[in-house]
């Protein structure tokens, strides 16, 4: 498997090529940045053969299968499209979209070419969400409410690697994105109630930098959300799983139990890295020709409800 990592020096780019490197028969054969100088050294140094600064360079090589896009959300679906259009599977980092109407798009693409295009929903591939997945699965657990916390510290345009981005961030989009997308994908239900509540928006950067958001399944569970860049502490998400049968704590890989005692992961997946286990699951289902767990059409869903969270906040 050939594949291309477009945005490959961001912070995100970077994780992708540390887990291609751990999967067999798998080999990165071109790169995509925005600074010529950047992505010609980056490339050099990981002795990756091509590198551009365009991402249709990229595409029209014979030696590129798939892309995946670490780029900036706002051309996420624009690129993917672009991917599909060009022959090439793509998997596209969150959010695939940051409307409604280009995710449907993209989905309408996908059908219309066949080729796996997927999402990079990466905690549904967390070993600590997977053990509760495979719990609620079994009929062991049912989630009464899910509660999530997603703190940031960024009142400068700074990516996670503590450099200036070119592109402004968005806690629903894009953060909020994540814990929506879990929660469809835990309680096996769309939310059938929804609203979000927004604090001022920065000055300069144009964002809200404190959310906060509902949700109720049809079913009855909840999830309470709350985001902010405002946080000036320990910094992501951190996931609380109340349900009929014990409460869960789950941090990016960990999982701990109500008592804040660990629980054994060992034998749930072959890693503990999350974005290893997504790049895996874009390989096998591009090598079984199948449709790949968080697909672009799976993540639809998670699409609709930030557009009605966003709709309740207007």
């Amino acid at each position: 498997m050939r594949i291309c990592v477009a945005g490959a020096a961001g912070a995100f780019g970077l994780k992708h090529i540390d887990a291609l490197a751990n999967i067999d028969d798998v080999q990165v054969t071109s790169v995509m940045g925005v600074e010529a100088d950047d992505i010609h050294g980056f490339a050099s140094e990981r002795s990756i053969p091509h590198a551009s600064t365009s991402l249709e360079d990229c595409l029209s090589r014979d030696d590129v299968d798939a892309v995946i896009l670490a780029t900036p959300t706002q051309v996420h679906a624009a690129q993917a499209i672009q991917c599909l259009k060009a022959g090439k599977h793509v998997l596209v980092e969150i959010p695939m979209a940051d409307s409604l109407a280009d995710a449907e798009e993209l989905v309408r693409v996908q059908k219309q070419t066949g080729l796996v295009a997927m999402v990079d929903h990466v905690r549904r591939f967390n070993p600590s969400h997977q053990w509760v997945h495979n719990r609620i699965k079994n009929g062991e657990l049912n989630i009464q409410q899910m509660d999530a916390q997603t703190y940031f510290f960024r009142r400068t345009n700074m990516n996670a690697l503590g450099k200036p981005r070119s592109w402004t961030d968005h806690l629903l989009w894009h953060h909020a994105c994540h814990t929506v997308d879990l929660f469809i994908h835990q309680t096996g239900e769309v939310p059938s109630e929804v609203f979000g509540l927004q604090g001022p928006k920065h000055p300069e950067l144009g964002i809200a930098m404190d959310m906060t958001i509902g949700m109720k399944s049809p079913s009855g569970a909840l999830c309470t959300l709350s985001l902010s860049f405002n946080n000036d502490g320990p910094f992501g998400t951190f996931f609380r799983y109340i349900c009929d049968n014990g409460t869960y704590l789950a941090s990016y890989d960990d999982l701990f139990d109500g008592r804040n005692e660990p629980v054994d992961l060992s034998g749930i997946a072959v890693s503990n890295n999350g974005i290893e286990l997504a790049d895996r699951e874009f390989v096998s289902a591009i090598q079984e020709g199948r449709e790949p767990v968080s697909s672009v059409a799976q993540g639809l869903a998670a699409m609709q409800v930030l557009d009605a969270i966003e709709k309740s906040m207007s």
